[in-house]
């Protein structure tokens, strides 16, 4: 057995939503997805990791045959449709060697949005993560800058997907001003330097820019491991971006589930040889503050683990942050 990388493995909250069987897929949609892969659903496997509110089963045909369907209606999350939508737009237009499950089609009918993909007959990585694994994730993540500079497909840029989310920091210190926030909870170095983050966390944009075509939303939970490949699946963030912005993200997940310390794996990737560090460190303010703010929400419905998912990745992410502040 290869151990684990962290001598007091992290035991995080799961990355799971609320999700609900195949059946609950009104019939129609079900009809349809069994006339697109022509033959009758014999079986469908829920598979409980990852955030959507909806349906992620693992279908068998009656012949033998396996595709992966993902399905959401209007409740109990009324934003998940969109997300939906996004990544059937993303996953149309990316390469066929991208390392990706092909995409076999989608349906968008009474509010319900229908997602097909190739079945991928792999696992996500352990937890918490060992060595071997984990060198072979950040390996792909090189090998899926390369793959997707310049980007192939058309998505919108980081500062269009994000501008509303990297701003946890201003959001706080205004709530805070207003005397809506008293900051009870909040790590108290980040609350000491509260107005430093904010004033430096508007040049993220230009900090991230560039042309590659990033996932934004890589974790354990969102990878599939099989003997040859390591597989990226849910897409429905893709932006472009600077080619180390997937690395900088995924992160503070590997710390917050027994990895490493960040600045000790990124300092060690490839994709950090050429990146600038100020723009790293004015990256990491704005995910740093995004992660910490909405750990601090009410959960959305559908996704009861989801803030404190957040949370443990901004612990994570606030670590690494004082890393590259305080000892630059």
């Amino acid at each position: 057995m290869v151990p684990s990388l962290d001598a007091t493995p992290a035991v995080p909250p799961p990355a799971a939503g609320e999700r609900l069987p195949w059946t609950a897929v009104p019939a129609v949609l079900r009809a349809a997805v069994e006339d697109a892969l022509g033959g009758r659903v014999a079986e469908a496997a829920t598979q409980r990791g990852g955030f959507s509110p909806g349906v992620a089963a693992r279908l068998r045909l009656a012949d033998g045959r396996r595709a992966f369907v993902k399905a959401v209606g209007p409740t109990p999350n009324p934003d998940s449709p969109g997300i939906h939508r996004s990544e059937a737009s993303i996953a149309a237009a990316l390469p066929a060697h991208a390392p990706t499950p092909a995409f076999l089609g989608s349906f968008d009918r009474d509010g319900w949005v229908v997602l097909l993909f190739e079945d991928i007959d792999g696992a996500p990585p352990a937890q918490p993560w060992n060595r071997t694994e984990l060198d072979r994730v950040l390996a792909s993540v090189s090998d899926l800058s390369r793959i997707l500079t310049p980007a192939p497909a058309q998505a919108p840029s980081a500062e269009s997907r994000f501008a509303d989310e990297f701003r946890g920091w201003r959001l706080l210190a205004d709530a805070h001003r207003r005397g809506e926030d008293d900051l009870t909870g909040l790590d108290p170095w980040a609350a000491r330097h509260l107005p430093r983050l904010a004033a430096r966390e508007p040049g993220w944009p230009a900090a991230v820019n560039g042309t590659t075509l990033a996932h934004a939303d890589l974790r354990a939970d969102n990878l599939l491991l099989t003997p040859d490949r390591v597989v990226v699946v849910d897409w429905p963030w893709a932006c472009t971006a600077a080619p180390w912005f997937d690395l900088l993200l995924l992160l503070p997940s590997v710390r917050m589930q027994g990895g490493p310390p960040c600045e000790e794996l990124f300092a060690a990737h490839p994709l950090a040889r050429d990146a600038d560090p100020d723009a790293v460190t004015t990256a990491l303010i704005a995910w740093a503050g995004f992660l910490v703010r909405q750990g601090r929400q009410p959960p959305p419905p559908g996704l009861p683990t989801l803030r404190a998912f957040q949370t443990a990745q901004g612990v994570a992410a606030l670590e690494w942050l004082q890393t590259r502040i305080d000892h630059p």
